[in-house]
């Protein structure tokens, strides 16, 4: 089903939000969050047909995640391979 494909009358892309609001939700900076999109990090879940980056509700407790290790000594090195670990 691709991503706008209409569910219950309901796109899949309702449940999603533009950086944004990705960024009101999580706090940060639009560069911070671009730079972990840069890293690979994070990832998009989806694309309007404009090109705009949609994200799914988990974007914004992992984006907040991330940080919070940044903060506390871990580098976004280490945490890209945590990541990458326990896919």
């Amino acid at each position: 089903m691709k991503a706008n494909a209409k569910r219950n009358g309901k796109t899949e892309n309702d449940d999603l939000m533009k950086l944004s609001a990705l960024v009101k939700a999580s706090g940060l900076s639009r560069q911070t969050i671009q730079y972990y999109l840069m890293l690979g990090l994070m990832k998009e879940s989806a694309r309007t047909p404009g090109g705009h980056r949609l994200f799914d509700k988990s974007a914004v407790e992992r984006a907040k995640l991330i940080n919070k290790l940044n903060k506390t000594g871990y580098s976004l090195r280490d945490i890209r391979e945590l990541f990458l670990k326990n896919k």
